[in-house]
C-alpha cells in the first residue's frame, strides 16, 4: 500500500512540473511574473522531494516505478522543447481570429483606442484572449502598410514576446516596435514570433 502512495506521488510530482513547463506563460499572465518563481520553487521543490523520495523506495523495496517515473520526467524536461510546442498550439489555434483583427484593423473597423497611447488598440472582449497583458495590440504603420503585434508575455520595462503581422513577406521591423529582438522565427506566410528583453 505504501508503495502505491510513493509511486502517486511521483506521478503528480511529475505532472505537475510539466503541466508548469507547458502552460508558464499562460500562468504568468494570471499570477503576474513575480509569483512566478515563488510558484515554480514549490512544484519543483515538490518535485525533487518525490524524487528522494523515490530513490528511498528504490534502495529500501527495491520498487522501480516511483524512479522509473522521475527519470522519465527529468529527460522530458531536457528533451522536450515545451515552450516552442506551446507557441506553435497558440499560434495555430488562434491565426484565423487573429487575421480577422488584423482585417479589422485595416479597414479601419478597429482603430486606437487608448488616447495617450496612440499605438495600442484595446481588443473587444471576443478577441481580448489573443493578445496577453490585457488584450492589447501593437499597430505601427509601416511602408507597407500596418504591422501588429500581439503580446503571448508582456513583462516589465522591454521585456515581451508575441506574433506580429507584417504586411508584406519582410521581417518584422525592431524600430517600428521601438524594441530589439532577441528572438525572431517565422511562423507563416506574413507572420513572426518575436521576442524582447
Amino acid at each position: 500500500m505504501k508503495q502505491n502512495k510513493w509511486f502517486l506521488l511521483a506521478i503528480i510530482s511529475s505532472v505537475l512540473v510539466i503541466l508548469y513547463e507547458f502552460f508558464k506563460w499562460e500562468i504568468v499572465d494570471v499570477i503576474t511574473e513575480f509569483m512566478l518563481l515563488p510558484l515554480a520553487f514549490v512544484l519543483f521543490g515538490f518535485f525533487i522531494v518525490a524524487t528522494i523520495k523515490a530513490v528511498i523506495e528504490l534502495v529500501k523495496h527495491r520498487d522501480l516505478k516511483p524512479i522509473i517515473v522521475q527519470v522519465v520526467t527529468i529527460a522530458l524536461l531536457f528533451l522536450v522543447p515545451f515552450n516552442q510546442i506551446n507557441l506553435r498550439v497558440d499560434f495555430e489555434l488562434h491565426q484565423s481570429k487573429r487575421e480577422e483583427v488584423v482585417k479589422k484593423i485595416k479597414s479601419g473597423e478597429l482603430s486606437k483606442n487608448i488616447s495617450d497611447q496612440p499605438t495600442l488598440i484595446t481588443l473587444p472582449s471576443e478577441f481580448k484572449n489573443l493578445s496577453s497583458g490585457g488584450g492589447e495590440v501593437v499597430v505601427a504603420k509601416t511602408s507597407g502598410g500596418y504591422s501588429i503585434l500581439f503580446f503571448t508575455y508582456l513583462g516589465a520595462m522591454d521585456n515581451f514576446s508575441g506574433f506580429v503581422y507584417t504586411p508584406t513577406h519582410k521581417k518584422p521591423s525592431e524600430k517600428a516596435f521601438d524594441a530589439h529582438f532577441r528572438e525572431m522565427t517565422k511562423m507563416d506566410r506574413n507572420w513572426y514570433f518575436v521576442s524582447s528583453y
